[in-house]
C-alpha cells in the first residue's frame, strides 16, 4: 500500500467515524433513531441522564426559566429537548431557547423592555 492509498484509508475511516458518531449524538440529544448495534435500553438511561443534566445547567443559567416551569421543570425540560432537531451549540444558548419555548407556551413572561441608552437622560 502506498502512502498515498493509506492516507485515503485513514480520511475514509475519519469520515466514517465522524458520520457515525454524529448519529450517535443525534439519538441521545436528539431523539434520532439509534445507529446499529447500541443497546436501546442504555441509551435511552444515557439520554436521560444527559437531560437532567441539560436541565440543571440551564436552571442555573437561568433561574427565571426553571421557576416559570416550576414543579414541572423535568418533565418541561423533556419536552423542550425532544422538540429540538439536534444539539444546543452551548448551554447559555439552550438556557435562553429553553425560556422561549416556555415563553411561547404562555409558561413564562415577557421579559420587561430594555431602556433606552437615552431614557437616563428623562426626569
Amino acid at each position: 500500500m502506498t502512502d498515498r492509498h493509506h492516507a485515503e484509508g485513514l480520511e475514509e475511516a475519519r469520515r466514517r467515524l465522524a458520520e457515525a458518531q454524529g448519529q450517535v449524538v443525534a439519538a441521545l440529544v436528539a431523539g434520532a433513531e439509534l445507529p446499529q448495534g447500541f443497546d436501546p435500553e442504555r441509551m435511552r438511561a444515557q439520554a436521560s441522564s444527559l437531560v437532567a443534566k441539560r436541565r440543571g445547567i440551564v436552571a442555573r443559567i437561568r433561574p427565571d426559566a426553571a421557576a416559570a416551569a416550576g414543579p414541572h421543570l423535568p418533565a418541561e425540560f423533556a419536552a423542550y429537548a425532544r422538540s429540538r432537531s439536534g444539539p444546543p451549540p452551548n448551554y447559555r444558548t439552550d438556557a435562553d431557547d429553553f425560556a422561549a419555548w416556555l415563553r411561547e407556551r404562555g409558561r413564562m413572561p415577557d421579559p420587561p423592555p430594555k431602556p433606552r441608552w437615552w431614557s437616563r437622560f428623562l426626569p
